[in-house]
């Protein structure tokens, strides 16, 4: 398990106090958080506990009903240009991938500049193949060819497209890295492989926020947080958690 000290700067992440409204119940509940810089931390709880809630809220794509959000000590900023550029610093890495089906591996993977380019340069992204170097250097971390760059996203296998949602994640360079179950629907080898990549990425002064499906892989991490029905119900060192709070958490709450 990697070791990481705390950062004498502000963390890459706070939620205080984080509410969230639901149909019927709350989908967080005075949610409390702090990523310091180096840390790798997994988010773990049944299908509904909050897991991708929690993320749609730290990366600004819900704004909660209550409580704040911190990135690097500030809040939101509240113009659009201001917005765009903090958000930059946080990439998300979602189960759907999310990637632009009719656009080439290129034109993706420049979709992750676009808050750094601005429109003038992202228009320019749909007509001419920009920064290929960065784009070809972005796959070859990936174990993907070049050649893919021309090929639209709609071309390629399931394994390619994880691949180069993760290139795209790379090309944005993001401070904090959000993912949301990204290995949920991978073949054993390949998740292990993607999730050592990300583990990696993530060394101080990144950090990574990742929810998992599979407790086996937890040994990777420094931190643990349990979720169950929108509340944290533990946050501690991975190599102190126990078997029996994992069965608590997994529980059936009927």
């Amino acid at each position: 398990m990697s070791t990481c000290h705390p950062s004498p700067g502000p963390a890459l992440l706070e939620l205080q106090g984080i509410t969230l409204a639901g149909r019927g119940q709350r989908r967080l509940e005075a949610i409390k958080l702090s990523i310091e810089p180096g840390e790798r931390v997994a988010l773990i709880g049944a299908s509904g506990a909050g897991k991708s809630s929690l993320l749609a809220v730290a990366n600004g794509l819900i704004k909660p009903n209550g409580g704040t959000v911190l990135w690097q000590g500030a809040p939101p900023a509240k113009r659009q240009r201001q917005r765009r550029r903090q958000q930059a610093r946080i990439g998300t890495l979602w189960q759907d991938l999310r990637l632009i089906e009719e656009l080439t591996v290129q034109q993706n993977l420049n979709g992750a500049r676009l808050a750094q380019w601005g429109w003038p340069k992202a228009l320019l992204n749909l007509l001419l193949p920009l920064e290929t170097g960065r784009c070809a250097a972005a796959l070859e971390k990936l174990d993907l060819d070049q050649a893919l760059l021309d090929r639209p996203v709609a071309s390629l296998s399931g394994g390619q497209r994880q691949r180069v949602a993760i290139a795209r994640l790379l090309r944005q360079e993001p401070l904090l890295v959000l993912a949301d179950e990204p290995l949920a629907s991978l073949d054993p080898r390949l998740a292990e492989e993607l999730l050592a990549l990300l583990l990696d990425y993530t060394r101080a002064p990144r950090a990574l926020v990742m929810s998992l499906h599979r407790p086996d892989l937890l040994g990777g991490f420094d931190r643990v947080v349990g979720l169950r029905a929108g509340r944290v119900m533990f946050d501690q060192p991975v190599d102190q958690l126990a078997k029996d709070q994992l069965t608590a958490l997994y529980a059936s709450s009927l």
